[in-house]
């Protein structure tokens, strides 16, 4: 209808392509990287408010203790004076430590009063501890003075009415805080070190829980990368029970792969058979026909044959590189083969030399292939002498085939890749050899390069594939 209400439309999301990248961002990288991070941030941030409540624990007893110990002494002043016959304090005992008597010694005591000049140590000789009287300290008060430039104390006071007098007394005791300070920077020099040193201690553990609770993965990356190696089909390997359901699915996954290469492998393979029939119908029909029609029929039947043949060698390849565990021998497939194109091309010597046992990770129905091309094109564009080498290169298998032909010029040698160029129509062919030859290389995992041969003065063809 024309009047319908039209669909609303929906506004881009702008932000919708960064979405990906930053998923992707959040969960790739190191597995072992992030556990030990976090690890260390959890075991960081523990020690750090566990260390600093040890150490307010820890300072609070030392200045308990500290302060203890001038309170006793508070309390032995006070249970010492008493009030002369002339209304002023005095001590009946003095008190014991000699460091009363030593000018600035750090332990210093003194008692107020009324009108009267306060009564102190000799210690503190012409000093006097400061008294307040906004307040009174009818209970035991403690702080920090910095009364003394050159020294902090910590002062114990408290307000006594003495028998015999209505003057409130105020009692003093104070000591040096270097004593105090001194035996806090020990603990602390202990403490700091030990938590650090269980930081490092508790991290090493969790990166070496870390590398062991990951270990199978690498088992698995072993498995797989054997599989990739045609040494294994499957990942069998005894792992444990979080990993074993991802190892189930991807052998699985790897078993389903299988199953459609094979599917294609053989849909492609009859197409190309039920193809060819009737195109070699064709071409026996248009063959003793000499009309435009005839012509262009044979042309364009011999191209579709070609794809056809072309098609099919790439179809079986690709379905039989599944099969990770194929082994042939080099040498024995040269050899097969050479006895088979001695005999189309007889006036052709072929030699071979090299590594007999050296094995190439492919199909031998595929190795036969790819050498038949290469020894054919030898034999047919050479001048008659073939020579092959086979050798191994690092992880390859190296096979060079050399003839004293004329040789690919360097333009044409990337050119004569193509399906369907020939460089010499003079002679029968499809001009498939040397494409097919590198498509089914490249299957394998394999390369093929064209170069100038130095010993007989032709081509060389450089063939590399895996190696067993």
């Amino acid at each position: 209808m024309a009047d319908a209400e039209a669909a609303p439309t929906v506004a881009p999301d702008p932000d919708a392509a960064d979405r990906p990248a930053a998923l992707t961002s959040r969960i790739t990288g190191s597995l072992a990287r992030r556990m030990i991070a976090i690890a260390a941030l959890w075991i960081t941030l523990l020690l750090f408010g566990g260390g600093f409540a040890l150490d307010r624990v820890l300072t609070s007893a030392i200045t308990r203790n500290f302060d203890s110990n001038l309170e006793f002494v508070l309390m032995s002043m006070i249970r010492s004076s008493e009030i002369g016959p002339d209304g002023e304090v005095r001590m009946i005992e003095p008190l014991g430590d000699p460091r009363f008597l030593e000018p600035y010694s750090g332990l210093y005591w003194q008692i107020s009063g009324g009108r009267q000049e306060p009564y102190s140590s000799r210690s503190l000789w012409e000093r006097r501890l400061v008294t307040s009287q906004a307040h009174d300290d009818e209970a035991l008060h403690t702080y920090d003075s910095q009364q003394f430039p050159e020294e902090e104390l910590r002062v114990l006071e408290r307000d006594i009415l003495l028998p015999g007098s209505d003057t409130r007394w105020r009692f003093q005791i104070a000591q040096s805080r270097e004593t105090l300070d001194t035996q806090i920077r020990a603990v602390r020099q202990t403490l700091i070190p030990s938590l650090v040193l269980l930081g490092v201690g508790l991290i090493i553990l969790a990166a070496l829980q870390t590398f062991y609770g990951l270990w199978p993965l690498r088992h698995i990356r072993r498995a797989i990368a054997a599989m990739r190696g045609g040494e294994n089909r499957r990942v069998d390997a005894p792992l444990p029970l979080e990993v074993q359901p991802m190892v189930e699915e991807l052998n699985a996954l790897l078993a389903h792969n299988e199953k459609q290469a094979e599917e294609a492998r053989l849909h492609a393979g009859n197409l190309a058979h039920a193809l060819k029939t009737p195109l070699t119908v064709l071409l026996n029909t248009a063959a003793g026909d000499t009309t435009p029609l005839a012509h262009t029929i044979r042309r364009e039947a011999a191209t579709m044959q070609r794809q056809v043949e072309h098609h099919l060698a790439r179809a079986r390849a690709v379905g039989r590189r599944g099969a990770t565990q194929a082994r042939a021998n080099v040498h024995d497939s040269v050899e097969s083969v050479s006895r088979a194109v001695a005999l189309l091309y007889p006036d052709a010597r072929l030699d071979l030399a090299g590594d007999k046992e050296l094995v190439a990770r492919v199909e031998r129905q595929d190795l036969d292939e790819l050498v038949g091309n290469l020894l054919e094109n030898a034999a047919k564009y050479g001048g008659g002498s073939v020579f092959v080498t086979i050798q191994r290169d690092g992880s390859s298998a190296e096979m060079l085939v050399e003839d004293d032909g004329p040789g690919i010029s360097p333009a044409d040698r990337s050119r004569i890749f193509d399906r369907g160029v020939r460089l010499d129509s003079g002679k029968p062919g499809t001009g498939l050899g040397l494409a097919i030859v590198r498509d089914v290389a490249e299957i394998y995992g394999g390369t093929i390069v064209l170069e100038e041969s130095e010993d007989l003065g032709g081509l060389l063809v450089r063939l590399r594939l895996p190696a067993g």
